[in-house]
């Protein structure tokens, strides 16, 4: 998903226009989620890109979106851009220091 989010509508309050776009990114999300994983890999994960423009885009956590989204509409901005891209990841086990190999 990269898009350039208008935080203006004809119809809808700024309120409402927010609480549809988080909708949607957690719907997004869902569906990202749910899709079948590879044999080698334990999770979908997610690179996450937030700016006011796609050159001035700048890396955040998968669970900061909602905050942003919030700092754009408090902050008066007419557009934002969002881009959350999926990625296959397999989990890091951590090495056991009592382990009978050392």
């Amino acid at each position: 998903m990269k898009k350039t989010i208008a935080l203006s509508h004809p119809t809808l309050k700024l309120e409402r226009l927010v609480d549809s776009i988080k909708h949607d990114v957690k719907k997004y999300i869902k569906r990202e989620r749910n899709k079948k994983l590879p044999t080698d890999v334990d999770y979908w994960d997610f690179d996450c890109k937030y700016g006011v423009n796609q050159a001035e885009a700048k890396i955040i956590h998968l669970s900061e979106i909602n905050k942003y989204i919030d700092q754009a509409a408090q902050g008066g901005l007419e557009t934002f851009y969002l881009e959350i891209l999926v990625k296959p990841e397999k989990r890091q086990t951590p090495e056991n220091p009592w382990s009978a190999e050392n």
